[in-house]
């Protein structure tokens, strides 16, 4: 598919500002130089539009949104320069394309939608040109429609996704009533950048420096083989539905002892490692949202606030759970307080260097449900199927969810696990979360990781040993019998040297 450009603006004249960028800004930015076939931290956002959708309108609607938004205007530059910059232009085109799909079959839709999908991934963008978006218009029917919005993480995470759509859907229903829509100015995401280059970064790497004090073996995260470095990824999802009631009795659970549900998954997690390499003393990866409250109206502003950041977990078996996840609380509370510090910076003061990974999964709870965002009774339109594609630089990653259940996501390397690897840690998490409901009040040892049919499997069918040897035949007897059956075998090994029976 051929992205539709407009002529260039002049870019001198065209530029509004110019300013450094944040922590996980400049980690993405590395991982795309690095990689950039990879597919990695090219988002994808696709929903189905029902009725009569208007396209030429539809298109107004997006790029007034752009235009509302400079970190949506935004391009970066790099080259023959000590650090990054980000130079967000005054004016820039969105680039659309329409497609008619009408003529085919659904199963051929689909199979066209997925190809569609990969090829813009792996298609990606050019970082210095902006904008990093585009959207796909996909007739499919009469009167549906597939919407697809690609754009590059660095611009912007997932909070800023309702405010966007909200914004695009306000725009088109005013325009079709031949109304104005009047929206307040947004805050520019360039306030965040000031507000963390006032930051105290040296009392930052401080507190990280005691957080990981003493922590000097990477958690293993056992894979099924070891990506060798000239192989490209390729990731997988697989996800678990935890029951309306499992859920239900979670969000109890949190609200009786004042944790939050974000706090339960990152021990259930946590645990799993442990178990898993036998370590009491583990880290892996958590998102924060990086929307500190000293920004005023920071929750309208768009731009990539989140962090992601390491989350070091003692485990002492004999510790109630319910006093260990108030710990992990206060724990998140804490690193909270210093999150605008670069993992790079983290990393490398750390005990481990800057040559081994501090961790290779992470843990993202998400609490911005975009489809709720998408529909109400005003909209002439009925939004639906809407699925959102993210992929990082990490082997693993676990996304959780709450609406009305708990929705738990793997997106996972397929060249370092199997699908059924992750199915199976699936099954290990669903097993730790209903032991947790069950009986809040057990130690952390008391929690247990295997299912009743693997602990069966284990505990019965793989210690069905016994067998029947003859009573008249003592063991030189045996020795002998074995020794007339395979005369030619191996008896012994000493020093390299293999003796025969003979």
């Amino acid at each position: 598919m051929n992205r539709e450009k407009a002529k260039p603006h002049n870019k001198a004249k065209n530029i509004e500002s110019i300013y450094s960028l944040s922590p996980l800004q400049k980690g993405i930015l590395f991982h795309s130089i690095y990689a950039p076939k990879s597919g990695a931290y090219c988002e994808q956002i696709s929903l189905n539009l029902e009725g009569n959708v208007d396209i030429q309108l539809l298109e107004f609607a997006c790029q007034k949104v752009i235009d509302r938004h400079p970190a949506l205007r935004t391009l970066f530059i790099w080259e023959n320069r000590e650090k990054p910059l980000q130079v967000v232009l005054k004016q820039v085109d969105l680039p659309w394309s329409n497609l008619n799909w009408r003529e085919l079959s659904l199963a051929e839709q689909k199979e066209q939608l997925r190809a569609l999908l990969k090829t813009q991934r792996e298609q990606g963008f050019q970082l210095n040109q902006a904008p990093l978006i585009e959207c796909t218009l996909i007739k499919l029917g009469e009167r549906v429609y597939k919407f697809i919005w690609t754009h590059h993480h660095i611009l912007m995470d997932g909070w800023c996704l309702p405010i966007i759509f909200r914004e695009i859907l306000s725009f088109y229903e005013a325009r079709l009533r031949g109304e104005t829509c009047y929206l307040p100015t947004p805050p520019p995401y360039q306030r965040y950048i000031a507000w963390l280059n006032s930051q105290d970064k040296d009392a930052a790497i401080s507190f990280w420096q005691q957080a990981l004090r003493g922590f000097s073996t990477p958690t293993s995260l056992l894979g099924d083989r070891v990506r060798s470095q000239n192989e490209s990824s390729n990731y997988q999802e697989c996800e678990l539905h935890l029951s309306s009631q499992v859920s239900r009795k979670l969000q109890t659970l949190v609200r009786k002892h004042h944790v939050t549900l974000s706090c339960v998954v990152q021990a259930v997690w946590g645990l799993l490692l442990s178990r898993y390499g036998g370590e009491k003393d583990v880290v892996f990866g958590v998102t924060v949202s990086g929307r500190t409250n000293e920004l005023p109206d920071v929750e309208n502003m768009v731009g990539l606030f989140i962090n992601t950041l390491p989350l070091r977990l003692q485990i002492f078996p004999q510790q109630q759970l319910v006093p260990w996840l108030k710990e992990i609380q206060q724990l998140i509370l804490e690193l909270q307080q210093y999150s605008y510090a670069p993992l790079a910076e983290i990393q490398a003061k750390s005990e481990l260097g800057g040559g081994t990974p501090l961790f290779e999964s992470i843990v993202v709870f998400e609490n911005y449900p975009v489809d709720s965002s998408l529909s109400y009774e005003e909209s002439s339109l009925k939004v639906n199927e809407t699925e959102v594609f993210e992929q990082n630089n990490y082997p693993l990653t676990v996304v959780a969810s709450a609406r009305d259940k708990l929705l738990i996501k793997i997106s996972y390397d397929t060249l370092r696990f199997k699908e059924e690897t992750i199915e199976r840690i699936l099954g290990h998490l669903q097993t730790l979360f209903l032991a947790v409901v069950e009986n809040p009040q057990r130690t952390i040892a008391e929690l247990p990781l295997l299912s009743g049919a693997e602990q069966h499997q284990l505990l019965v069918e793989w210690n069905d040993t016994q067998r029947e040897y003859p009573s008249d035949n003592c063991l030189h007897g045996l020795f002998e019998a074995q020794v007339e059956r395979t005369p030619d075998s191996i008896a012994i090994v000493f020093e390299q040297q293999q003796l025969t029976y003979q």
